[in-house]
């Protein structure tokens, strides 16, 4: 990234924000009514410095090195806009990925001028709304991720030595937030008027897909930078505000919850409870516009089981649940006690093994060691994030599932037909690839 002559670094927009979130800390019942003046010239091009340089386009065309050729020009002139109300957000352009399960994913990309406004005004209100997020969040926040999620949430179920889980599942939940609720619930913190009608803008911008233009009359920006921030508000008053007030007070203090953007677990310890606030959580979110997903939400009975040891063939309890990626379970651990344990979601490791085969079988005429090269990014990934303690078998087998994949498509090509496992391990042992390691535990 060039350095611009006269723009001050990240330290000073560092301050800025150290001081409205002194402000919001300070005062968290206060409604912040004059936020728009903090964003100028050095804030919106930290915000450019943040936003993603990719090569997709919106609706414009432009690419993030047509906006830097005249860059300071373009900065001014959203600044000038966002501060005279002339800002237009332009419609999302909508494409349409391909599934390796099969059917089409789709995807929103907004215009890199629009990426750029909307990281600056999400620099702006994360600082405020960081002081009013619970600890038990995680999703799309500063300094959290969602292993910090897995590991909140294991140490709670072995503090309390198991407990009744309950899984909490919002049928599109992204594409559901009603408009009129969200500024609703924006009203309890920001009402700054040029923040507020930029967000607005956002929300009622549309999307065009083709020739096609279409308004969601639900559903926060699509592909949009300020999307999860919006996203984390909503639910930070719909649940987990009302988890605090409401639902523990009563529960006691049993009643605990972790939540990772709208994936959301709850634990409690007598099923009776867990019934009764899965209940209530259903008419809680019907009020704010949101459905449940009548399977996908559940309660699992997860304590810890009775005794110390069971046969060879149970060495895994059968009740589970999944939470990011990962599903969760008492085993025998390696002293012949009960053990938490994870492993990888049986879904998670199909679509992961299914996005290589599709990868492999677009690929499959390239060089080997190209090929080699980018199989390997791919799995250490994999690795970076299913890493967990107790986790290497799982591991372990998709490493050798992406060999046999890997071979297939190659076996596939016209001058390497039927090729033999012996000489695919000759190709191998040229082009190892890597093997998985612990690296969370």
């Amino acid at each position: 990234m060039r350095k611009i002559p006269g723009i001050s670094g990240p330290d000073h927009i560092q301050t800025k924000q150290l001081r409205i979130a002194r402000l919001a800390k300070e005062s968290p019942e206060r409604v912040l009514t004059s936020l728009a003046h903090y964003i100028d010239e050095f804030w919106m091009y930290e915000a450019y410095r943040r936003t993603k340089k990719g090569k997709a386009t919106g609706v414009d065309g432009m690419t993030a090195k047509e906006f830097e050729q005249d860059l300071m020009g373009n900065l001014k002139d959203l600044v000038e806009k966002l501060k005279s109300g002339s800002y237009k957000a332009p419609p999302v352009r909508r494409i349409y990925l391909d599934k390796p399960g099969g059917g089409e994913r789709p995807i929103g990309i907004p215009t890199f001028s629009d990426k750029v406004m909307q990281r600056a005004v999400t620099m702006l209100l994360e600082p405020i709304y960081e002081q009013d997020f619970h600890d038990f969040s995680y999703g799309s926040r500063p300094q959290r991720s969602a292993h910090q999620a897995i590991s909140a949430m294991r140490d709670q179920l072995w503090y309390q030595g198991g407990c009744w889980v309950v899984e909490i599942d919002i049928s599109g939940f992204f594409d559901a937030i009603d408009h009129g609720k969200l500024r609703d619930v924006l009203d309890n913190r920001v009402r700054d008027g040029v923040l507020r009608r930029t967000i607005d803008k956002w929300l009622r911008a549309g999307v065009m897909e083709g020739e096609c233009f279409s308004r969601p009359e639900n559903g926060t920006p699509q592909g949009g930078v300020v999307s999860p921030l919006l996203a984390n508000i909503f639910l930070h008053e719909v649940m987990d505000n009302w988890f605090v007030k409401e639902v523990r007070p009563r529960m006691g203090k049993a009643a605990r919850m972790v939540r990772y953007a709208d994936d959301i677990l709850m634990f409690f310890e007598s099923y009776e409870a867990a019934k009764k606030v899965l209940e209530v959580t259903q008419k809680r979110f019907k009020k704010y516009g949101l459905e449940i997903h009548p399977k996908k939400s559940k309660i699992t009975d997860f304590r810890k089981p009775v005794g110390r040891k069971q046969p060879k063939k149970s060495h895994e309890h059968s009740k589970t649940f999944d939470f990011l990626g990962f599903t969760f379970y008492w085993g025998i651990g390696r002293k012949g006690f009960w053990a938490l344990k994870c492993k990888t979601r049986k879904k998670s490791f199909q679509s992961g093994l299914k996005n290589i085969s599709a990868w492999c079988e677009k690929h499959r005429h390239f060089k080997v060691q190209w090929q080699h090269q980018k199989l390997s990014e791919k799995l250490r990934g994999h690795y970076g994030y299913f890493g967990r303690i107790g986790n290497l078998n799982a591991m372990s087998h998709f490493r050798w599932e992406v060999v046999r994949v890997w071979k297939y498509w190659l076996n596939r090509r016209s001058q390497q037909r039927h090729m033999q496992w012996a000489k695919f391990q000759e190709c191998l042992e040229k082009n190892p690839l890597p093997v998985p390691k612990i690296t969370i535990r």
